[in-house]
C-alpha cells in the first residue's frame, strides 16, 4: 500500500500533464469574462503537416487580434484521423472549460471512408443538440468530398451539413476547404492537407462566422 500511495499521485500527474500537452484536455484557467473558442475536427484542423501556430485555429486567433478583438481563448481539439462517431465524447470532455462557441468541424473522414451518412448525421446532432443544451453557439464546417465516390453519395454526404444547420439554425461554413481543394499549390504532397498558405485562407473563410458569434 505504501508503494501504491506513492505511485498513484504521480502516475495521474504524468497522464494530466501529457493530456495537457497534447491538448486533449481542456485550459486549467482562463479568464471569467474570455470567449472560448473550442474548436472539434479532424486532421484538417488539427493542421497535420504544419506547425500548431500554422494551422487555422491558431491563425484566426492571430487574425482576431490584429483587429483588435480581445479576450478570445481558443483550444483546439482536433485529432487527425477522427471521425463524427467521437464527436459527442470529445464535447462532453471539453464541457468542463465551458466554451461559448463550437465549431464543429467533422465529416472528412467519414465521406473519404464512405461511411453511412445517415449515421454521420446522427453523430453530428446528438453533438449539436449537447452544444445547445449547454448555451454553446455551434458552426458547423461543412465538407464536400470528391466525386469519383458517386454523384449520389457526394450529394448525401453534403446535404447532411445543409439539413443540419437549417434543422437547428446554427451557421454553416457552405465548404471549409474553399478556394483551397484541389489546388496543388495550397496543399501538401498528399494533395489533401493544406499548407501554411491553405490555413490562411482557411482561416479568412472561416473568421467572419467566428465575429458573427462573439
Amino acid at each position: 500500500m505504501k508503494y501504491l500511495s506513492i505511485f498513484f499521485p504521480r502516475f495521474f500527474l504524468l497522464v494530466s500533464v501529457f493530456f495537457l500537452w497534447s491538448g486533449l484536455m481542456p485550459p486549467l484557467s482562463a479568464a471569467e469574462n474570455s470567449v472560448r473558442v473550442l474548436f472539434i475536427g479532424d486532421s484538417i484542423s488539427a493542421g497535420l503537416g504544419v506547425e500548431p501556430e500554422k494551422a487555422y485555429p491558431a491563425l484566426i486567433h492571430d487574425m482576431l487580434k490584429e483587429k483588435g478583438v480581445q479576450g478570445i481563448n481558443i483550444t483546439n481539439s482536433s485529432i487527425s484521423g477522427s471521425t463524427t462517431a467521437g464527436a459527442l465524447s470529445r464535447l462532453k470532455w471539453f464541457l468542463k472549460a465551458k466554451p461559448d462557441i463550437l465549431v464543429l468541424a467533422l465529416g472528412a473522414n467519414d465521406g473519404l471512408r464512405g461511411l453511412s451518412t445517415v449515421e454521420m448525421a446522427r453523430n453530428l446532432d446528438k453533438t449539436i443538440v449537447l452544444a445547445k443544451e449547454n448555451g454553446i453557439r455551434v458552426i458547423l464546417a461543412g465538407m464536400k468530398i470528391p466525386p469519383n465516390y458517386g454523384p449520389e453519395y457526394a450529394r448525401a454526404f453534403y446535404e447532411v451539413f445543409v439539413f443540419l444547420a437549417d434543422k437547428h439554425k446554427i451557421s454553416l461554413i457552405p465548404f471549409l476547404l474553399k478556394d483551397v481543394a484541389g489546388k496543388a499549390f495550397l496543399n501538401q504532397v498528399d494533395g489533401i492537407h493544406p499548407n501554411r498558405e491553405g490555413h490562411r485562407i482557411i482561416a479568412a473563410t472561416v473568421l467572419p462566422y467566428i465575429l458573427e458569434e462573439l
